[in-house]
């Protein structure tokens, strides 16, 4: 049986209340604020309601609500104040400290049942309400630590697969394996850059990732072209060229038929970047002659790493330019037409890419 702790120096008070309570509750009485706070801490799980008088000796009852309120309890154990205070500021000021109701003086038997019955069944339902809530809420702290760790273990896979596939394609190309890598950090360099000048394209950290990874497998369609055309020392006919260019839809044929071993969005960018990245601004480029910002922005990006890369290395059909004359040949569309904003940000990172360049020729 739930207890009701009534506190009150005057002994008849007690008395009365105890008599109008015993059939549906224990009782407990202190005769002042220091006796309540003792008892209360003792028996606080036994407590079903706090009747608390105000005027006391040694420590009245406002003194009792501060500490109380201090301590957190009346957020599970309600307290009703017994009192004949009629002060409409006294009664402010304890609604303030977070009492639940006022009986007041001289006591009616029906009132003060029902009331101690209201409030200790308003209380019951709170206190069990908040613990499902609880429980919930720890639940679901759970469930998304999991997420989060299948998130982290679903990018992992992402990104293995893409560099796995990408090393595939540097082995086949006669490459040092050293490309991916670089291209993947002229992308990075640029994506940032781009995020920084050009919010408008919404580029984030996250999607930078994505398109970093996913910039590996660019060349993932030259898997499919034979060797005396990928291979070739000289400069291709007109008819090899056409079958080299179309590396890039059998790339995306290649992905197609993978789709469904990754994560969406490292799909989408893979397939974008691997379709698109001889894309053109002035839609001059190829498989599917796209303008201006028809070009993914992930594409475009890869682009730009994709051939200044090449220009600056040496490749069967070429020697390595320098890397101020591959920075020329690029701005000045030597190499295709590129986007205006895109350029911008090619220039201002000018710096970056050489670094680069010379910290991968160093290794």
């Amino acid at each position: 049986m739930k207890k009701v702790l009534i506190v009150d120096d005057k002994e008849m008070n007690r008395d009365m209340l105890t008599d109008i309570l015993e059939e549906d509750y224990g009782t407990l009485e202190a005769e002042n604020g220091r006796q309540a706070l003792e008892m209360i801490e003792k028996h606080f799980n036994e407590l079903a309601v706090i009747l608390l008088d105000l005027e006391m000796p040694e420590m009245g009852g406002l003194e009792v609500l501060e500490v109380l309120q201090e301590k957190g309890w009346m957020k599970k154990i309600p307290v009703l104040i017994i009192s004949g205070e009629q002060s409409l500021q006294v009664e402010k000021q304890c609604f303030k400290l977070g009492i639940s109701d006022f009986i007041r003086k001289p006591f009616d038997d029906t009132l003060v049942r029902r009331r101690v019955h209201n409030v200790a069944e308003l209380f019951v339902y709170k206190n069990s309400l908040e613990e499902k809530v609880e429980e919930q809420t720890q639940t679901l702290k759970k469930q998304y630590q999991i997420l989060k760790f299948q998130a982290a273990k679903l990018q992992k896979s992402n990104t293995n697969i893409i560099d796995i596939l990408g090393n595939v394609v540097e082995s086949r190309n006669l490459e040092s394996g050293e490309h991916v890598k670089r291209v993947k950090g002229y992308t990075e360099i640029l994506a940032k850059e781009m995020m920084k000048e050009y919010p408008e394209y919404g580029l984030t950290d996250k999607k930078i990732d994505i398109i970093v990874s996913a910039s590996a497998l660019h060349d993932i369609g030259k898997i499919a072209i034979p060797d005396n055309i990928l291979l070739k020392p000289g400069k291709l006919t007109v008819d090899e060229y056409e079958y080299m260019k179309s590396h890039t839809t059998r790339g995306c044929e290649i992905l197609n038929n993978i789709k469904d071993v990754w994560d969406e969005e490292y799909e989408e960018a893979c397939y974008e970047i691997c379709r698109h990245h001889h894309e053109r601004y002035d839609g001059r480029g190829y498989p599917d002659k796209l303008k201006g910002d028809e070009i993914p922005i992930s594409a475009q990006l890869v682009s730009i790493a994709d051939v200044y890369d090449a220009l600056v290395n040496e490749r069967v059909y070429k020697s390595a330019y320098s890397k101020d004359q591959a920075f020329s040949m690029i701005v000045n569309g030597e190499c295709g037409l590129f986007s205006p904003k895109l350029l911008e940000c090619f220039r201002n990172c000018k710096k970056q890419f050489e670094d680069l360049t010379d910290s991968q020729k160093n290794n």
